[in-house]
């Protein structure tokens, strides 16, 4: 199906699925497993035709001279090594002269051996590694068919990566059982692991009132006879669900760390990433943080396109890559208006919010609470967004300045780092509260909105 004459979007992102949901790991917050159900009897296999008309038609559709290729499951390892080497030759035969491509997996590590990193290692992959912390952290949710933490394989996996010297990102889930241990976390990341690159995804688990006692069960497949297939919709949310404000504190934690320790230009944090650079005035380079989106989408092992993958579900589903065309796909006007309600559906009391820039309104799928006023549309992780964005002002501040005069971030001023350090030594930790009223730093409520104010608690 050649692309002449047909609207084209210059660039895109799609993470393709060649498993679909199926995982050899049973995540109890994973809500990916239950869109088994929209595929009852398949076999969860990407076809080798499929795969090269995946191939060919990602190539073919961008018309800027860098295509990433990324993988995500489910777990894409389990289609086994020969799968993602025929992937690398099909790149080789369908990519134009000067077409670069770079090539990213997001695995639970598990299956992971010298074989695999030899390969990622030569074809230049970066592998996300998803990994919640130390063991005890990370089992809590983080674990196999049988119900057995799954950190001892992970690590094992993460030994071949760097044995290798491949380039390993690290993706921690933030949730109910591992958000009071911000630097327990991020110290395991950058002192025991050696990771120079992390990600913090806030676990929030949307679901109705009714649904609300099977979710909290988890998304296991041994339940998935009961288990009810996961949608955006309700405004409840399970309790491995992140609280927001304390997501707040642990980004706030681990950013003082980062500053105190001088990882600044050393370990690079998404979040921090992202924020500097809305402070700076560049495009953030994440969808939930930028004005509008659509532009990552989600493609199925049956080719089954998506409008974003946490919208892999009946009603965002765009069509098929084998009736019309990617690229037709993702220019239409319904991906094109999905992407900007992200913006045109702010509430009033997000466009009036001096960190707008910073935040705009993050992801649509978190917009399940309503404003002081009423007004449906905030954000469930609002405050502690507000929160982690107020405290990190008067760095980005001066790192944005640095910026502009031609000097790199970590040169912010030390004063500067020392103040901001000394003055929420405290964050994250169970330390007394400084506003003098006897409770605990995280569970004292004597703060005002804003930020720290004379005996406030921030």
């Amino acid at each position: 199906m050649p692309l002449t004459g047909q609207r084209l979007t210059s660039a895109f992102h799609l993470l393709a699925k060649p498993t679909g949901p199926i995982c050899n790991l049973d995540c109890e917050y994973c809500f990916f497993l239950s869109k088994e159900m929209l595929y009852p009897g398949d076999r969860f296999r990407m076809a080798d035709e499929m795969l090269e008309e995946y191939i060919r038609q990602l190539l073919e559709s961008h018309r800027t001279p860098q295509v990433s290729i990324a993988w995500q499951g489910g777990e894409p390892t389990m289609m086994g090594l020969d799968f993602f080497r025929r992937s690398v030759e099909l790149v080789e035969k369908h990519r134009r002269p000067g077409q670069q491509v770079d090539y990213s997996i997001q695995t639970n590590g598990v299956l992971l051996n010298e074989a695999w990193a030899l390969f990622f290692k030569e074809n230049q992959f970066l592998v996300g590694l998803s990994v919640d912390g130390p063991r005890e952290l990370h089992d809590a949710y983080r674990v196999d068919k049988r119900g057995h933490g799954s950190f001892d394989r992970v690590m094992a996996g993460f030994e071949h990566l760097r044995a290798s010297d491949v380039d390993v990102n690290v993706l921690c889930t933030v949730h109910a059982a591992n958000q009071s241990h911000p630097l327990e976390v991020y110290r395991f990341f950058r002192d025991v692991m050696d990771i120079h690159f992390i990600q913090f995804i806030p676990i929030v688990e949307r679901t109705t009132e009714t649904m609300l006692p099977l979710a909290n069960l988890g998304w296991s497949t041994e339940r998935k006879s009961k288990r009810p297939l996961y949608v955006q919709s309700g405004n409840q949310v399970t309790d491995r669900t992140v609280d927001s404000e304390t997501f707040g504190r642990f980004l706030v934690a681990v950013f003082e760390e980062w500053l105190r320790n001088g990882d600044v230009g050393e370990i690079f944090v998404q979040h921090f990433d992202v924020a500097l650079a809305n402070w700076y005035g560049e495009p953030p380079g994440l969808c939930i943080f930028s004005e509008t989106c659509g532009l990552a989408l989600a493609l199925e092992h049956n080719g089954d396109l998506y409008s974003c993958d946490h919208y892999v579900e009946p009603d965002y589903l765009l069509g098929n890559i084998l009736e019309t065309p990617m690229a037709e796909m993702v220019a239409s006007e319904r991906q094109t208006a999905f992407g900007q309600a992200k913006r045109d559906a702010l509430p009033q009391f997000c466009i009036d919010c001096d960190v707008r820039f910073a935040c705009h309104g993050e992801c649509p799928r978190n917009r399940f609470n309503h404003t002081p006023d009423g007004e449906p549309g905030l954000n469930y992780l609002c405050e502690g967004y507000k929160l982690f964005f107020k405290h990190i002002d008067p760095v980005m501040r001066q790192m944005s300045e640095a910026l502009a005069q031609g000097r790199g971030p970590s040169e912010v001023p030390r004063t500067l780092v020392g103040k901001e350090a000394e003055r929420y030594a405290w964050s994250g930790r169970n330390d007394p509260c400084p506003c003098g009223s006897g409770s605990k730093f995280k569970s004292c409520h004597g703060r005002e909105s804003g930020g720290h104010s004379g005996t406030a608690c921030w």
